[in-house]
């Protein structure tokens, strides 16, 4: 879509209809393994029978409001969150940066754990404590701030210690607990600065049909993950094997590429540095695989985390632009060794428009200015890269497509609030071939996705602030039909809301 469909005044965007811990010996903390390998989480169980967590009651002069809790879940936000399965998860609907930080922050004070199965740091999720501080996490999964909750770092995720020590320490500068309560997989793949400077020259290779990543050596790392030179975490316990394996991993990419200087001094340098980081990760290093299926046969709660999202999966998104994983829900048991039949309730986070970070195809694309209103209104730039965001109406047809992938039992549709100064809003419900003929499904085929005309469905806008509205009944009529319109088209309910950045800006329906 083009300029040419959009009418723009002074405070709206007003579009037109279109067509176009040591896994094998004892550990201290809150979380160890005993002599029989059996997991605890006794200081977490221990708090909440004290009860910790209370309600807060305000007293005023004003209509009595429900009561909420301490992350602003009132009593039907609760049933709905109760409600959820013992594993469960919260993945990504479109190509990223939907929101789900957020949703996994309100809801992990009611799991035991949370855990990231796939990625790197090029997930970026922000997320406010009850302060309304801001936190961008990248590898730390974001149920972080709820003091009772583990954070489980999957055999699937690529680690880089750098940058995970760095979230630490800024988590602990803030009054954010983490020890005992990160366990990273001894499984887990370690990424290092000179993968993140092979994606650059990667990139630079590609010229012109760059794959736009976030330059953060994820991409490298999962390739030397599948070409079998990869390091593991546990690689790190045996520092007189680890010199040769990371010669061998150097070497290759010296030989691969010629902008990539190696020699002796850099695996001396790097070796030394890697000694250090050993001895601070020992405390986080977790048989991980053991630790999920013990905690899931004592009944405790856990919430996975899904980095990126569907639309950017290796096998299901526009490849080649795409990630190096699976953001999908196989993803979950691939990157936690879980089995599928223990895999719950999945939300699957989308936002009321559609925004897409780097190069591939991007069909409902709204160019030029009116792209850029609706980019500042959201504030759409990268939590991992600060980089503009590409920003368009709400893809139906690669919704409906993600629900079909990972088969979600609901959907938290985010930043419905972005939209309320427009006069109309656009859904784009159908793909359709240069002929005419309509699409049955979401192609494969770049070219012909360069090709797609989209039919546009042109709703009407509600142009007023939803922001402070916490109950789906007071939300002006048009907004709840923009709602159920869309689950309608998708067949998934929507069950949670958001209308803001804030913890407690967030509907349960």
């Amino acid at each position: 879509m083009d300029i040419s469909t959009i009418r723009l005044n002074s405070s709206s965007i007003t579009p037109a209809t279109s067509t176009s811990p040591a896994p094998s010996s004892h550990r201290s903390g809150s979380l160890s393994y005993n002599g029989t390998n059996s997991c605890r989480l006794l200081q977490f169980q221990q708090q909440r029978k004290k009860g910790t967590c209370s309600s807060i009651i305000v007293c005023s002069t004003k209509p009595i409001t429900p009561v909420l809790d301490q992350q602003g879940v009132n009593e039907s936000g609760l049933s709905r969150i109760e409600s959820l399965s013992q594993v469960s998860g919260v993945l990504g609907c479109q190509w990223g940066d939907e929101g789900k930080g957020k949703l996994v922050d309100i809801l992990a004070k009611h799991f035991d754990i949370v855990a990231r199965c796939q990625g790197g740091a090029n997930a970026g999720h922000t997320i406010y404590n009850s302060e309304g501080k801001k936190f961008a996490l990248h590898l730390v999964p974001s149920g972080i701030l709820n003091e009772e909750t583990v954070c489980v770092i999957g055999n699937g995720v690529v680690v880089h210690l750098p940058g995970l020590f760095k979230e630490i320490d800024n988590l602990e500068a803030n009054g954010v607990s983490c020890q005992g309560r990160i366990l990273v997989s001894d499984r887990a793949h370690l990424l290092f600065d000179f993968h993140q400077e092979i994606d650059g020259l990667r990139e630079a290779e590609l010229a012109n049909s760059f794959i736009g990543t976030t330059k953060r050596g994820i991409g490298p790392c999962y390739s030397s993950k599948v070409i079998r030179n990869g390091i593991r975490v546990s690689d790190l316990r045996h520092m007189d094997t680890f010199p040769k394996k990371l010669d061998l991993l150097l070497s290759d990419a010296s030989s691969r590429f010629q902008g990539f200087k190696y020699g002796h001094d850099m695996l001396r340098e790097e070796v030394e540095r890697y000694k250090k980081f050993a001895e601070r990760l020992e405390p986080f290093i977790t048989d991980t695989v053991h630790f999920m299926n013990d905690a899931i046969s004592q009944k405790k709660k856990i919430l996975v985390e899904g980095g990126q999202a569907t639309m950017l999966d290796i096998d299901f998104g526009t490849y080649p632009f795409v990630t190096s994983s699976s953001p999908s829900a196989g993803g979950i048991c691939t990157g936690l060794g879980i089995a599928p039949r223990v895999v719950g309730d999945l939300v699957g986070v989308v936002k009321a428009y559609t925004t897409r970070v780097g190069s591939g195809p991007f069909p409902t694309e709204i160019m030029d200015k009116g792209g850029d209103l609706l980019r500042f209104a959201g504030q759409e730039f990268g939590t991992t890269t600060g980089r503009p965001r590409r920003c368009g109406w709400l893809d139906i047809v690669a919704l409906r497509y993600c629900c079909q992938i990972n088969g979600f039992a609901s959907l938290n549709l985010t930043k419905l609030d972005v939209l309320s100064d427009l006069s109309e809003i656009q859904l784009g419900v159908t793909y359709r071939h240069p002929d005419g003929s309509a699409l049955n499904s979401f192609p494969s085929d770049l070219s012909l996705l360069e090709q797609i005309k989209v039919d546009y469905e042109v709703l009407p806008g509600w142009q007023a602030d939803i922001s402070s509205i916490r109950k789906y009944s007071d939300l002006p009529k048009a907004a709840r039909d923009y709602v159920e319109r869309i689950e309608e088209l998708v067949g998934v309910p929507i069950h949670y809301i958001g209308i803001g950045p804030g913890r407690d800006a967030l509907i349960y329906k």
